[in-house]
């Protein structure tokens, strides 16, 4: 059996090399015509996939391995008949890097700090610190647990929540008592922090509303690498202007967040440009997961971490 593959740059390319007899890699960034008419798998470029999906007209794809975690802003647009693969065990790590970043920053001030080396002042600042805080971790997939996992050796009191309730045997974290989404209306005016690490779906969006916000303790600090409709930005904005709640978002609704926009200006909000996986860890992971998806097609069996079926 032979497989055509291609993928979007040339280091991609050779992190996913040496492959068996048979296997044909190709460099195709989707921005000109298909490279062959017939391709068993497709990578489309990073975070440019919903444009390069207009190139796949009149080819005959087997399989479409995205490069992200998340696919709500593509899935509709795969051609019919083609099987589509998230990047699951690619970006959870980082995103889960990324979670505790912000939420150090926020907690001890950095920003703050930065803006004084700017000014050249030495300001101190007395910070409410991670340890000891009541964080509740919204979200307890891949990233939700990447994140549990990094905030263990800072001592904070976390509650997590899901979907239903449940408890969960992790291999890291021990026995882990998971709540149910239903739940948060209690559990919100308890949290100091909420980390959102859960995917969009139409039942999650906005899910932290101005009701939501309203149930948090004054001062309470939102950390959001999830998606930004989690979060209806206007009630965020809202209770930022008044002082009531800060935030440290990776992801914002809209995105890119539009110059003027105030959730650019308010006090007690760091935004990061949507950065959460971008991180030279993804690169050896992107290559597994091609690696594998070709072993497992030329052996004949079914790709890993399909979403879409044909």
């Amino acid at each position: 059996m032979s497989l055509v593959v291609t993928v979007p740059t040339a280091r991609l390319a050779s992190d996913v090399g040496p492959l068996p007899d048979g296997v044909e890699v190709l460099v195709w960034d989707m921005q000109s015509p298909a490279p062959r008419e017939h391709l068993d798998i497709v990578v489309p470029p990073y975070m440019d996939t919903a444009e390069a999906l207009k190139t796949l007209d009149g080819v005959d794809v087997d399989l479409l391995q995205g490069q992200m975690i998340g696919y709500e802003s593509v899935i509709d647009r795969i051609p019919a008949g083609v099987r589509f693969a998230n990047a699951a065990t690619v970006h959870e790590t980082a995103t889960g890097e990324q979670a505790l970043a912000l939420a150090l920053a926020a907690q001890r001030h950095i920003p703050d700090f930065v803006r004084s080396q700017d000014r050249g002042t030495w300001e101190r600042l007395w910070s409410p610190g991670l340890a000891d805080r009541r964080v509740l971790l919204i979200g307890f997939g891949g990233v939700g647990q990447a994140v549990a996992e990094r905030l263990v050796g800072f001592e904070v009191d976390l509650t997590v929540v899901a979907r239903s309730a449940r408890t969960v045997e992790h291999d890291r974290l021990g026995s882990v008592d998971v709540h149910a989404i239903d739940e948060l209306s209690v559990l919100l005016p308890q949290a100091e922090i909420v980390i959102l690490g859960l995917p969009y779906t139409p039942e999650t969006r906005h899910l932290i509303d101005d009701a939501a916000l309203s149930a948090l303790p004054d001062g309470a600090l939102v950390v959001n690498v999830g998606r930004g409709a989690l979060v209806d930005t206007d009630a965020l904005v809202d209770h930022a202007r008044r002082g009531r709640i800060r935030a440290a978002i990776d992801v914002v609704d809209p995105e890119p967040l539009p110059d003027g926009h105030p959730l650019w200006s308010l006090p007690g909000i760091l935004i990061a440009p949507h950065v959460g996986g971008s991180s030279d860890a993804m690169h050896p992971r992107i290559a597994r997961v091609v690696r594998t998806q070709i072993e497992r097609m030329l052996a004949g069996k079914p790709p890993i971490n399909i979403v879409r079926g044909a």
